[in-house]
């Protein structure tokens, strides 16, 4: 209450806005953790905010948050029989504030579509190393990078933030960094392709595997899971086909990869065999309506369909 007083009385001049001090570096942190920084009352001298207040911030919100923090039948799990007792990985305790955090903040709708991906699959398996003649090992996942990053010049606003929603300003990335989520032992964790629009297949499949490797080790650096401009979170070598995900904040959307299917499909008047692959997209409702979700996916099945060899410049 305290707290929020000194706010007022420093920050309500008139019907000016004053702007809180901090430096490039704290507002851009504050973005990425989806922090309105005007909101903060720096502890440096003028109010300037820094790190740690930003941290403070985020602790204050979620301890005084609405969701109750005991059940509403009060009773033990021990009661009915034997239970124990374990530590949330330390990656999940901070991938859950930061789910929420988008989970409530952002008003999420998700359009499911399959793709036909046939020919994409007979040309992927049949690739050979020139030099052993040896089939290469690129994923599926490389091919949908790359026609994702396609979309993202065609649809600019699927590639784009909300930071300032109060005053109509969104920001727009000219830049394509492509975030996968990669499932470890430790938790999920969503690193970077960095600059996919300058990357063909190769060169995406083998940064895929370093950076897989990497997050297992848990030998990345953590300013590779920020910056991004759209997530692909996949569960094909899983299994299941549609979901919903959760859009990675402060990005405005996210594809839902499923696992591959043949099916009879009626093409021409005629049931034949194809591939199809089930995609389910998230997207900010705000800055994004269904018409646009729609022709964004409708784009993805042209870039990973019959032509796609051309349009991914493989």
């Amino acid at each position: 209450m305290i707290q929020t007083k000194l706010y007022q009385q420093s920050y309500s001049m008139s019907d000016k806005k004053l702007r809180v001090l901090a430096s490039p570096k704290i507002r851009k942190f504050a973005r990425e953790l989806g922090v309105d920084i005007n909101k903060i009352l720096g502890s440096e001298r003028k109010n300037r905010v820094i790190e740690s207040d930003v941290k403070k911030f985020i602790s204050e919100q979620i301890n005084t948050s609405s969701i109750p923090k005991k059940p509403l039948v009060n009773f033990n799990h021990s009661d009915f029989g034997e239970i124990e007792i374990k530590d949330i990985p330390r990656v999940k305790k901070i991938a859950a504030k930061h789910l929420s955090n988008s989970w409530s903040s952002i008003p999420h709708v998700t359009n499911h579509d399959e793709v036909d991906i046939t020919e994409m699959e007979d040309f992927r398996k049949s690739l050979k190393d020139m030099y052993t003649g040896e089939i290469k090992k690129i994923t599926p996942l490389a091919f949908i990078i790359k026609a994702l990053t396609k979309c993202l010049k065609k649809f600019p606003s699927f590639n784009s933030s909300i930071d300032d929603i109060e005053n109509g300003k969104i920001t727009l990335k000219k830049y394509f960094h492509i975030g996968v989520a990669v499932d470890t032992v430790h938790g999920l964790m969503v690193p970077k392709i960095r600059n996919s629009d300058q990357k063909n297949i190769n060169m995406i499949s083998s940064e895929l595997v370093e950076i897989s490797e990497k997050c297992r080790n848990q030998k990345i650096d953590k300013k590779e899971f920020l910056g991004g401009s759209m997530t692909i979170t996949s569960l094909g070598s899983i299994g299941g086909s549609f979901f919903t995900p959760i859009i990675n904040y402060p990005e405005v959307a996210i594809l839902g990869v499923g696992k591959s299917i043949k099916k009879q499909v009626s093409v021409n008047g005629k049931f034949v065999t194809r591939t199809l692959l089930p995609i389910s997209l998230s997207y900010d409702h705000r800055i994004i309506d269904g018409a646009e979700a729609a022709r964004f996916n409708n784009e993805i099945k042209e870039n990973l369909g019959k032509n796609f060899a051309y349009k991914l410049a493989i």
